[in-house]
């Protein structure tokens, strides 16, 4: 009679009020021996029963798996895998105990990785589809289950899985590729991406599954890994095939991947080594403002740091003239910022003498002086130390465009305004001591009664202003 009642119990379950004096009854206790038979209906049943009875019950969980529940499961699993039903009770209990860090634990000492991809590979149907992404998720936040599922060839199965169903604008598939992804975003996340998943990132080409490569990662590591495999030209390849597309999805995904891939100091280097900047320049000629930010964003990406980036970057004529160009834009202020930005982190992170020169005969200066007065406080600190450090260069070259857009006057606005940020009067500061090796410069200077405004900045709140306002004033009085 153990199968009927075990059929009647799974059907009482079913009722709320009914688990209470099941579970008081001791009755999971009864049925754990018997997903030891070897009666698939008995386990069918059983299985059925128990997953009612603790479901959404933590506590009752937590004792399934300390008396050896999950042995059980993956044996099941195992020895009837062709077994729709019995598969399908298995992975919703699976399911439902797989948050728990004892069952991850507990798996991670079987060979469920291996059973569960090879569920994921013979799914027939969405839902099925669904509950194996659903377990999958779940092991992957544990370090030992996800090095086990890419040993266990989860990376093929995704690819034939993206391979598959990119293109469909059906619902569920969608939500079939956005789980997919999930879970190639779990993998990513840690110390186990090998070349065999760096593969698997080069076959996506559907943009939710990019978004993998989008989100941050969670170490320098993984992003050093992904460009040391080639990474990088396999997304600069994707974007030059969809660079004239009307679709900015696939370009949108892709450069925000480059954007982050390229934000470790080692992958500066070896994507330059390799051309990177030359390419994304060439991409340059879409003329879609979303593209075009992104592309800007990275290659100031690029010369963040990077004295050599910044001199081969400031040396192209046509690079500036574009950059220039968008700087006087008024159709996108994202555009505009970000060009005007890739302008200051050419000049901050330069060294020579040349681009100065390339960029006040693209007429960028002024652009650069514009910036100073943004309504944000990064932007303006950052043409300040781009426009002082290219005074220091060569402030002779700079002289005349410094006058014809009022830097002076716009620098004295700053340090009168109760609202400028400590950190943008400082800098404004260290600009105006450049300029006073300027004799036409420090005469505006001193026309304008800087001076005085000085004075009253050594009273100021903040202790970096004062010492700043300090020494500025003896650089005027000719005193250092």
């Amino acid at each position: 009679c153990a199968v009927k009642a075990a059929q009647v119990l799974s059907e009482i379950v079913k009722n709320e009020e009914m688990k209470k004096p099941c579970i008081e009854a001791d009755l999971v206790l009864t049925l754990i021996p018997l997903l030891e038979s070897t009666d698939q209906e008995m386990l069918l049943h059983a299985g059925r029963a128990i997953g009612r009875i603790c479901y959404d019950n933590r506590d009752l969980q937590e004792e399934l798996v300390k008396i050896g529940v999950i042995t059980s499961l993956v044996r099941i699993l195992t020895d009837y895998a062709e077994s729709e039903p019995l598969v399908h009770v298995d992975l919703l209990a699976l399911c439902n105990l797989a948050d728990l860090d004892t069952a991850k634990e507990a798996l991670s000492k079987t060979k469920v990785a291996e059973q569960l991809v090879k569920q994921l590979r013979r799914a027939q149907n969405h839902e099925r589809l669904e509950i194996v992404f659903e377990v999958l998720q779940a092991l992957a936040e544990n370090d030992a289950l996800k090095v086990q599922l890419v040993e266990a060839g989860v990376q093929e199965v995704l690819s034939e899985i993206l391979l598959r169903l990119q293109g469909s604008s059906q619902a569920e598939d969608t939500c079939i590729l956005k789980a997919a992804s999930d879970l190639i975003v779990s993998l990513l996340l840690g110390d186990t991406l090998n070349s065999q998943f760096a593969q698997l990132i080069s076959v996506i080409v559907f943009p939710i599954s990019l978004t993998c490569l989008v989100l941050p990662l969670s170490s320098d590591g993984n992003c050093v890994r992904m460009v040391h495999l080639g990474v990088i030209h396999q997304l600069l390849d994707l974007l030059e095939k969809h660079v004239e597309s009307e679709d900015i999805s696939v370009q949108h995904a892709a450069l925000s991947a480059l954007r982050n891939l390229a934000i470790p100091v080692v992958n500066k280097v070896q994507m330059l080594e390799e051309g990177v900047a030359e390419r994304i320049q060439a991409l340059l000629r879409s003329e879609m403002p979303p593209v075009q930010f992104k592309l800007l964003e990275t290659l100031r990406m690029l010369a963040d740091g990077q004295a050599d980036a910044a001199e081969i970057l400031g040396q192209d004529p046509m690079l500036l003239n574009r950059l220039v160009q968008w700087c006087n834009t008024n159709d996108d202020t994202g555009l505009r910022g970000e060009a005007n930005r890739v302008l200051a982190s050419i000049l901050r992170h330069n060294r020579s003498q040349e681009v100065v020169k390339a960029i006040q005969e693209a007429q960028g200066v002024k652009h650069l002086v514009s910036m100073t007065t943004s309504e944000h406080a990064a932007m303006q600190n950052e043409a300040l130390n781009a426009l002082a450090i290219a005074s220091a260069i060569d402030l002779e070259t700079l002289e005349e465009s410094f006058k014809e857009s009022q830097l002076v006057q716009s620098l004295h606005k700053l340090l009168q305004d109760d609202n400028t940020s400590p950190e943008v009067k400082y800098n404004s500061m260290g600009l105006l001591c450049s300029l006073l090796n300027s004799g036409d410069l420090r005469q505006e200077i001193e026309e304008d009664k800087i001076k005085e405004t000085l004075e009253q900045l050594c009273s100021h709140s903040n202790a970096n202003v004062v010492k700043e306002a300090i020494t500025t004033l003896q650089v005027l009085r000719g005193e250092t």
